[in-house]
């Protein structure tokens, strides 16, 4: 506790400050002060009635009166040194409280964080900002901080004052713009905000940026809570961070957690422990090793699906408190299933209580609407350039990998932040100091984050969806590139989908649109995706976008996962596309699993539960996903018919798997498919077997190659080509 001294006891200007909200200092005035041989106690109380300073060590009673300024305190002590004290408080509505008085501490946070934080490196600022339950000089409490360069006054406002923000204002801290104060009691629990008042003398409520938890929306106040937690991964995290994930397979569930299974019992939603057991229990079912969330942060409106954040630093309590999340990753960690965040450093929203005009200027966003709005969207766009901006968002990141274990991080519409034009007209935007459309800014950030991940959190996988020809994404940073592990492979979707949404009888004159993606399959290292994007705002579900009659939709939804799960790099696929959900994606209704009625959606989901264990159980689908020496066409030129054949390889020869899709309702039968080498092809695969809901026109037998030149191979096997249907084969060691 603080012993200072000082020539006045009473400055009434001061005093008039404090009144007047415009104080950022209230400790140079507030708590014990000594003066020459004088002590005296100033409390700002306004609706107390009666005030007591009660010596902790004698219970001694000192009566702080009102005279001059009402709500301003004082009592004058002769002859004492500074003591240990609490203030009894007697208000005016019979209300009596008893507390450490917080304006006898001194500043939790030192220079070194501010100069950190100032420079944009203090990496684990969240340790500092927000609301933290602590002991201060044996005394229990919370310590609020919170970046608010341009405010004139800050205050913590919760239950415990009454939500009156003349209770506990804030002291600016020097050369930092952060504001602090740390209030004794036991807060734990309580909600709070911060109200501001602003230079233009507007006084209004925020919510903490840094918060570790917020109310249930709608309500939207700011939770003190305590994130410790006791972790049973070690050995996950060890593993984690000497695995090579670009040699393992990836097989992902992206889901939107509220939305997947809803209880039955009345609840909105499971809680985060309800669905760990769930839906860890389904995913190794299925064959899935990640799941990828659509963002679990903070988030005000049910329909942006979390992709317009208020709270960066609090998983959403409408599943739960931060600990229940912690569970959820733990509980999946052990059984064997990563867990992948969508975040969203790109935009974030309006609202009232968010971000936006934190301290009644632009602060986190630009000023300028040319660099600072998103037109289409209705959102603010960050600061890059301005260091606490960019630490907040850095920090974030590493926030989620150090406190919830998260093993990796999709960031959303990477686009947007790299092109300073996205989405904007010719008069809309500003260029750079080159005069061109590269936003250098978030390009330095983007880098940062990926390094600063890779180096703090080893095996940590930062994913970019990304949607146009960025180069050298998934290049390292020292090299040039931005320092991504995975983009997703948005043009192989988009291509990918425009062909299968065509009648098969003209898909020949888009043959390209199949082989073109193998033309930059190695350019990045990618993963395919089948994400929620393609299942929305009427665009249709997968099973829906799907060509024919009722079989034949489901014919060409299988040839379509299987070619993807053959075709070069990771895998993703959204929830309900594993069953052949109808309706598109709906935030307000679980995954429609009564679709389980119908024997056609009960196939689908096994074909799809198999098709990942044949991903996962052969290394030539996986282990050279990033080198070229892992895919070799044998035909890629039949557009008349539609068919594709091609090899996929591993470390071992005997890994090869040779493939063929057929794009098309015609059979072929007798068709010479050319091999890589001589010897036995077993089919391993086919989409048309009637355990999936095929016809069963698959080979059964061994296929023994046949010396001959067919498609510039030596060999070849003459095969069974189903309709509208992928088959693997794998050359047969021994008998």
């Amino acid at each position: 506790m603080s012993k200072r001294k000082a020539v006045f006891a009473i400055n009434w200007m001061e005093v008039d400050a404090l009144v007047q909200g415009i104080h950022n200092n209230p400790h140079h005035i507030l708590g014990m002060h000594e003066c020459i041989d004088d002590l005296y106690i100033n409390a700002y109380l306004p609706g107390a009635k009666v005030v007591n300073a009660i010596e902790v060590s004698t219970r001694k009673k000192y009566t702080l009166v009102s005279e001059r300024v009402p709500g301003f305190f004082s009592v004058v002590i002769k002859d004492k040194k500074p003591f240990e004290y609490k203030l009894n408080v007697r208000f005016d509505n019979g209300d009596e409280v008893t507390y450490f008085d917080p304006y006898v501490f001194e500043p939790v946070i030192d220079p070194i964080d501010i100069s950190l934080f100032n420079e944009g490196k203090h990496y684990s600022i969240y340790e500092k900002m927000g609301a933290h339950p602590m002991t201060v000089d044996g005394v229990e409490g919370v310590l609020f901080a919170v970046w608010a360069p341009n405010a004139d006054r800050v205050s913590v406002v919760g239950n415990f004052n009454n939500w009156d923000g003349r209770r506990h204002p804030m002291r600016k801290l020097d050369y930092s713009g952060i504001y602090e104060l740390f209030i004794p009691g036991k807060l734990v629990g309580e909600i709070y905000k911060y109200e501001i008042k602003a230079k233009s003398g507007q006084v209004f409520m925020k919510s903490d940026p840094y918060a570790f938890s917020s109310e249930v929306r709608p309500a939207n106040a700011s939770r003190i809570v305590d994130i410790s937690y006791k972790w049973k991964d070690t050995a996950w995290m060890e593993k984690r961070e000497t695995k090579d994930t670009d040699a393992q397979p990836m097989a992902i569930y992206e889901m939107h957690l509220g939305s997947w299974k809803r209880p039955t019992d009345g609840r909105e939603f499971f809680n985060y422990r309800d669905i760990a057991s769930l839906l860890a229990d389904y995913l190794l079912m299925m064959n899935y090793n990640y799941v990828e969330l659509m963002p679990i942060m903070e988030h005000p409106y049910d329909p942006s699906w979390g992709y317009q954040v208020t709270g960066y630093y609090a998983p959403t309590s409408r599943y739960g408190s931060p600990a229940d999340f912690m569970y959820f990753v733990d509980y999946l960690h052990s059984k064997g299933i990563g867990v992948i965040l969508d975040w969203v450093p790109a935009h974030f929203p309006k609202d009232e209580h968010g971000l936006g005009r934190f301290d009644g200027t632009a602060l986190y966003e630009h000023e300028d609407p040319k660099r600072g709005e998103h037109p289409h969207w209705g959102t603010y766009i960050y600061n890059y350039g301005r260091n606490e901006v960019r630490n907040f968002l850095v920090a974030n990141a590493l926030y989620w990998a150090e406190k919830y274990h998260i093993d990796g991080i999709r960031i959303d519409a990477v686009a947007s932040m790299l092109y300073l034009d996205y989405g904007r007209g010719d008069g809309e935007w500003l260029p750079n100091i080159y005069g061109g459309n590269e936003n250098l800014e978030a390009i330095d950030f983007i880098k940062e984050v990926n390094s600063k991940m890779h180096e703090l959190h080893k095996g940590v996988i930062m994913i970019a969806e990304e949607s146009t020809a960025w180069p050298m994404m998934t290049h390292p940073v020292e090299a040039g590139g931005l320092g991504f592990d995975y983009k997703w492979n948005m043009g192989w979707m988009n291509d990918f989908l425009n062909y299968m949404k065509l009648d098969p009888l003209y898909r020949k004159y888009h043959h390209n649109d199949l082989t073109f993606s193998m033309v930059y399959a190695y350019s990045e290292k990618f993963i395919l995706v089948l994400s929620h994007d393609e299942v929305v705002h009427e665009k249709g579900s997968m099973i829906a976008k799907m060509p024919g009659g009722y079989e034949d939709k489901f014919s060409n939804l299988r040839v379509a996962y299987g070619y993807m799960m053959t075709h070069p790099g990771k895998k993703l696929l959204f929830m309900g596309q594993e069953i052949a959900q109808f309706t598109e994606f709906n935030e307000n209704a679980e995954v429609d699993w009564s679709l389980f009625e119908f024997d056609a959606h009960v196939f689908m989901q096994g074909y799809v539960k198999e098709l990942n264990e044949l991903y996962k159980t052969e290394p030539a689908l996986y282990e050279l996903d990033s080198s070229p020496e892992g895919f070799t066409w044998i035909n890629c030129n039949s557009a008349n018919t539609s068919l594709l054949s091609y090899v996929r390889k591993g470390k071992k020869e005997s890994d090869t798997l040779l493939i063929i899709c057929n794009f098309t309702p015609m059979e072929h039968k007798a068709y010479k498919l050319a091999t890589p080498s001589g010897g036995r092809w077993q089919e391993i695969f086919s989409s048309d077997n009637n355990r999936y809901g095929g016809e069963g026109r698959n080979n059964k037998t061994v296929k023994q190659a046949k010396k001959a030149e067919c498609d510039g191979q030596e060999h070849y096997i003459s095969v069974t080509v189903p309709p509208l249907s992928i088959s693997v084969f794998k050359k047969k060691i021994g008998k």
